[in-house]
């Protein structure tokens, strides 16, 4: 991940549908108890696909964050 950006959920938005999961060319998510988890956030390569996907809103790229 390039310095600055952050992969953010929020938790209590997600309902686990897992289409995040489905689209993300990385494996970086997966589901755990109904809920994304980021499994492997050096290999995110920041692509947004999670984020257009989510019908929820509940997964985004901070580029605020580090």
């Amino acid at each position: 991940m390039a310095k600055g950006m952050n992969l953010v959920i929020e938790t209590a938005w997600c309902k686990g549908c897992g289409i995040c999961v489905e689209f993300c060319p990385k494996h970086v998510l997966v589901l755990e108890h109904e809920k994304i988890v980021i499994k492997d956030r050096a290999a995110c390569i920041e692509c947004g696909l999670c984020e257009q996907r989510c019908p929820d809103y509940a997964i985004y790229v901070d580029k605020e964050k580090k």
